[in-house]
């Protein structure tokens, strides 16, 4: 059984093709200003024809979006080519899930997305550190489900605020730096971010730990999972979960 999966994120859309429970290919793409149908529609396509494969050999699609104006007409263009509406995770789904979901018109379907992989794929309480457009920490408990999550804006995020809102500094490149101290403006702005994250990661996984009656398994996931040394504060790289929990959304459709 062949199934895509779409994460509709704030910085990028990614698509993974599943058969059974191994992924097959992966395609990430920036998200831009919401385009008509035929884009998606059309994108989806030239995806399947350069892996090589034809629209009935898809037979499940999942969808999880936080972007509400992209979520409606993807969904509609992965229609028109598949012949069945896609499972668009969402509070009706959640109410089928097998774990408590807070709040299930407010939080975001990337972070349910990751609990329903924890669920199925570690069966242990742990807490997950997302690097996504937002750095995302949530507290998810096997098998009671999600208890809680902390928010802190993303490494991406944070260096394009900085650029923005200040008059002589650049935009700089996403790379961690030997040296916490800058020898030029780019490498101060690295130093300061990146090598602040790791602070501020590793700060906020132990102060999380510290309220907590047990310990709970620590898994980095997103596009920036491996980028900072958060070694031995984070047990688990699995750059995959978000993905791999919106395929088995499917099985609660």
């Amino acid at each position: 059984m062949h199934t895509l999966a779409v994460d509709i994120g704030n910085s990028n859309i990614v698509v993974a093709l599943y058969r059974g429970d191994h992924q097959l290919q992966l395609f990430r793409y920036s998200s831009l200003e919401v385009q008509p149908e035929t884009f998606y529609s059309h994108g989806l396509q030239e995806l399947l024809l350069e892996w090589r494969v034809h629209p009935t050999d898809i037979q499940r699609v999942a969808i999880s979006s936080v972007v509400p104006p992209l979520t409606d007409v993807l969904a509609s263009g992965a229609e028109s080519i598949f012949g069945f509406a896609p499972l668009v995770m969402g509070p009706e789904l959640y109410a089928r899930l097998p774990f408590r979901v807070p709040k299930p018109y407010e939080i975001g379907s990337d972070i349910v997305a990751n609990a329903i992989a924890i669920y199925h794929k570690y069966g242990r309480d742990c807490i997950v550190v997302d690097f996504g457009t937002a750095l995302t920490f949530s507290i998810v408990s096997y098998p009671a489900g999600i208890e809680g999550v902390t928010i802190a804006p993303g490494i991406n995020t944070a260096i394009k605020a900085l650029a923005g809102n200040t008059a002589q500094l650049p935009e700089a490149d996403i790379s961690l730096p030997d040296s916490v101290i800058g020898k030029d403006t780019q490498h101060a702005i690295q130093a300061g971010v990146l090598h602040g994250y790791v602070g501020l990661t590793t700060h906020l996984i132990k102060a999380i730990q510290a309220e907590l009656s047990s310990t709970h398994h620590v898994i980095a996931t997103g596009g920036m999972a491996n980028l900072l040394p958060l070694s031995p504060t984070v047990d688990t790289i699995d750059k995959s979960l978000t993905l791999d929990g919106i395929r088995l959304a499917c099985k609660y459709a």
